[in-house]
This record gives C-alpha cells, sequence and structure tokens, in this order.
C-alpha cells in the first residue's frame, strides 16, 4: 500500500503502533489512541498522533481511503473487570468510527475480531465453523463482525474482519506497555531473563498457535489493499505447548529456570488453538514468513546482545 491516507484506531498500542509505523514509509498515517494501553512512545516521528478515544464525535477521518480498526479492550479478563466500558468501545466504538470514516468517504475498513470464539482446538479452525460467545470480550467481537455485515450490505462497504491468533513481538518491541496483558512469549521470556519463574496454568500442555507482529501486519496491510470483505484467520497453523515455549527461551537465554505450575484461576479459558489461514492465503497470497523459533530468538535478542 502506498500513496493512501490511512487511520489506525489504537495505533499507539501493540498492534496499532506496529502497523502504523509500517505503512507510515509509503502513506499518510493517521493513529487515535486514547492511551489505555498504548503509548506516543511506540510510534515513529512520521506517524501523526491524535490523543482521542473511538468513542468521540470528532475523530479525524476526513480523507481517509482506509480505516484500520484495532481499539479495544483486548482480553477476556480486561473486558470482564469492565464489561459495561468493555462493551461501548468495542461495539459503539466500532460503529462510531465507522460511520463517521463513511460519512467522510471511506468505503474500506480492516478491523480485529478474535480467534478465541472458537474454542479450544487442536485442529485448524476454519472460518465457516460454528462460533460461540462465552465471554463479555468475544461477545463484543463476534457483534464487530455483524455489524460489519450491516455496514457492507446497507452501505457497500468491504469490511475485513480479522481474526488473530496469539500475536507476540516481546518487551523489546511495542509490548511492554501492556504489562500483565502483553502474550505469554514476552511475559516469560522478561521473567525468565530476569531470574524469575514464570507461572504455567494446570500441567503447561495449552498450546497457542503463535503468530509474530510482523506477519500480523502485513496480513492487515494486505487486507486493505485487496479491499477484503468477510472474516478472515491470521495465524501460522502451527501451535506449541508453554512447556515447549519455556524450554525454547531458556535455550535462547543460555538459561535454566523452570516454571511454576498454579492453578489455573479463570472461569473461561481456550486451552488450545490453531489457525487455518487458507482463506487468506487464497485471496492474497499472504504466508506467516516468521517462523516460532525465529519470533522466540527476536524475542529474546534484546536480553543477549
Amino acid at each position: 500500500m502506498n500513496g493512501k491516507r490511512v487511520l489506525v484506531t489504537g495505533g499507539a498500542g501493540f498492534i496499532g503502533s506496529n502497523l502504523a509505523n509500517h505503512l507510515a514509509a509509503e502513506n499518510d498515517v493517521v493513529a487515535v489512541d486514547d492511551l489505555h494501553l498504548g503509548t506516543p512512545e511506540n510510534l515513529n516521528d512520521d506517524v501523526e498522533f491524535v490523543d482521542a478515544s473511538v468513542l468521540d464525535d470528532d475523530l479525524p477521518t476526513d480523507g481517509v481511503d482506509v480505516l484500520f480498526h484495532l481499539a479495544a479492550y483486548s482480553s477476556y479478563t480486561m473486558a470482564e473487570e469492565n464489561k459495561r466500558e468493555a462493551t461501548r468501545v468495542n461495539v459503539e466504538g466500532f460503529v462510531n468510527a465507522v460511520e463517521q470514516a463513511r460519512e467522510d468517504g471511506c468505503d474500506t475498513v480492516v478491523y480485529a475480531t478474535t480467534s478465541s470464539i472458537y474454542g479450544s482446538r487442536t485442529d485448524p479452525s476454519p472460518e465457516d465453523m460454528p462460533v460461540e460467545a462465552r465471554t463479555c470480550y468475544e461477545a463484543s467481537k463476534l457483534a464487530r463482525e455483524q455489524y460489519g455485515e450491516y455496514f457492507h450490505h446497507h452501505y457497500d462497504m468491504t469490511l475485513a474482519g480479522l481474526r488473530f491468533f496469539s500475536v507476540y513481538q516481546g518487551y523489546g518491541g511495542a509490548e511492554e506497555h501492556k504489562g500483565e496483558y502483553a502474550n505469554t512469549v514476552a511475559q516469560f521470556a522478561h521473567q525468565i531473563a530476569n531470574g524469575e519463574r514464570p507461572e504455567l496454568f494446570g500441567d503447561g500442555s495449552q498450546t497457542r498457535d503463535f503468530t509474530h507482529v510482523d506477519d500480523i501486519v502485513r496480513g492487515i496491510e494486505l487486507a486493505g489493499e485487496h479491499e477484503l470483505q468477510g472474516i478472515y484467520n491470521l495465524g501460522t497453523g502451527e501451535s506449541y505447548d508453554f512447556n515447549t515455549m519455556v524450554e525454547m527461551i531458556n535455550e535462547e537465554l543460555g538459561t535454566d529456570i523452570d516454571p511454576t505450575y498454579v492453578e489455573n484461576p479463570l472461569d473461561v479459558y481456550v486451552h488450545d488453538t490453531k489457525a487455518d489461514a487458507s482463506k487468506m492465503r487464497d485471496a492474497t497470497g499472504w504466508e506467516p514468513q516468521i517462523s516460532f523459533e525465529e519470533g522466540v530468538g527476536r524475542v529474546c535478542a534484546p536480553y543477549t546482545e
């Protein structure tokens, strides 16, 4: 994508800032963020930053060619502890941003939904399988998908909803500001590098399709370039259990720190995830380029350099 004016909501957050910085090399990029989990320090100088909420009435949508909507309460715990505000931001904020962009002539939207609605699966999850909302977070993201259909059918807009699978980068990137809400790869690497034992729920056999943020950013950009409509997975199609992840981190850091195993405190917990990203591949040619081995090396590199 080049020569476009784009708006990234949640643009100072983890994924949003990576996207904004990447697109700013060839485009005019505005990043909107209320700094709930983001920080302007994540952004390069060539990104225009606007301190605002997606619930505001005067978002900078004038002249925008593509809206990348990533702003959200972005985890089960975060949303469950703040149901009303999370629902407002995740649902009303989505409708508000899309409607303002539409009124200003933008008809291409790419937005974040979630892969957690697939539940626990060790087989790859395709987009057309049955899904369900078991948490406030999942319900709010499914509502986004429904409103996406509304805007498409009622206004002939194209809206690509991307179901991300366990996105990570590490504290050497833009995840540090998320703290306890950062991906477990980032948290565990930081703890082990500082001589702390990471806590694993249960026996550590749970698996995730860990997908590096650079691959996610490429997928988001391609969805905008191709003006995709509908729902698409972004994940590697490979999964690793937490015990293996800790072993890989130890190997990279040259450490030998065992995890602590604790009882899972969460009422609802997705034990296993794995993406079927063939729909995205067929539509855009997207393929993940960063293996988990390489990704763990990147996460650990700042601690060993």
